[in-house]
């Protein structure tokens, strides 16, 4: 058997050839997988994300009549004196202190606030109502108004998924197909991706920190509610009255049937003891008519 002697740059030229062999199957494999994306998630990483989408459905709460709870329809009186705590009445019939929605039959106007127990029989109507409360439904000094006071019930109702309209685009009147630099795109990509790590970071330093949750309570009731106000001024004078007497107030913007109302609370206390201290705090303030709330 004879064997062919290789020239003296025989290694060399071989090794040009496989090179020039791999970068051809490079070229070719770019070209095939034109749309290939180095950070793009795979088909099945995809699908997950949108059955997680889909499956988490969001629930939100919303303010319903229960006139079984409470309801009464007669006159109602504001005897013209100022008075703290915001919108409400108080009628003799009550036993729990309940949020409501209460309705001038004269004028169509309501507004939405807290029903309390009344303690002392006086002549006239039994409905007493807060100088706030009277503001709102139009009533005047000394003169009694027609009044249905409906109390009301939180309810979680299924929050239907926003439509989302989508704008149409004009083809384009021509497409010009040009050729990539493989390896100048993917550094390219590279870069951006790392600049915007790097970005992110320093967003992430930047960024203040969230302000920690409360401690879960195991109270049913672990809120004390303020008042109820239909001028958003009132709930927030109110609120820095708390604040100024060592307490956190909240202030929840709120609306039912189209009318905006601001609730003032604190809490939620951790406990029974706590909750008590801070129910002697407020009234101690002047809110003798504060109750606890599940929220």
């Amino acid at each position: 058997m004879k064997f062919k002697a290789l020239s003296k740059n025989g290694p060399v030229r071989a090794g040009r050839l496989a090179a020039s062999i791999g970068v051809l199957m490079a070229l070719s494999a770019c070209e095939e997988g034109a749309n290939f994306n180095l950070f793009q998630k795979k088909p099945a990483e995809a699908e997950d994300g949108v059955a997680a989408t889909s499956a988490g459905g969001k629930t939100v709460e919303r303010d319903v009549e229960a006139p079984e709870v409470f309801q009464v329809t007669e006159a109602g009186l504001w005897d013209g004196r100022p008075s703290l705590g915001g919108v409400w009445v108080a009628h003799p019939d009550v036993k729990d202190p309940e949020r409501v929605i209460i309705r001038n039959t004269s004028n169509n106007k309501f507004v939405v606030g807290a029903l309390f127990r009344r303690e002392r029989e006086n002549p006239g109507p039994r409905l007493q109502v807060s100088s706030d409360a009277a503001e709102a439904l139009g009533m005047l000094a000394g003169q009694p108004s027609q009044l249905n006071v409906t109390a009301l019930r939180r309810e979680e109702v299924a929050e239907e998924p926003p439509v989302e309209e989508t704008a149409a685009l004009d083809a384009p009147d021509e497409v010009k197909a040009t050729a990539l630099d493989p390896v100048a795109g993917a550094a390219a990509a590279i870069d951006a991706a790392a600049a915007q790590d790097t970005q992110t970071a320093a967003a992430a330093a930047a960024a203040p920190k969230p302000a920690a949750k409360p401690k879960p309570s195991g109270l049913a009731k672990p809120y004390i509610q303020i008042g109820i106000f239909s001028v958003e001024k009132n709930a927030n004078n109110t609120a820095v009255a708390m604040r100024q007497a060592g307490m956190v107030p909240t202030v929840k913007k709120q609306k039912l049937k189209g009318k905006t109302f601001w609730r003032v609370l604190v809490g939620p206390a951790t406990n029974s003891a706590e909750r008590a201290a801070l129910l002697k705090k407020i009234k101690a303030s002047g809110f003798t008519d504060a109750y606890f709330v599940t929220n």
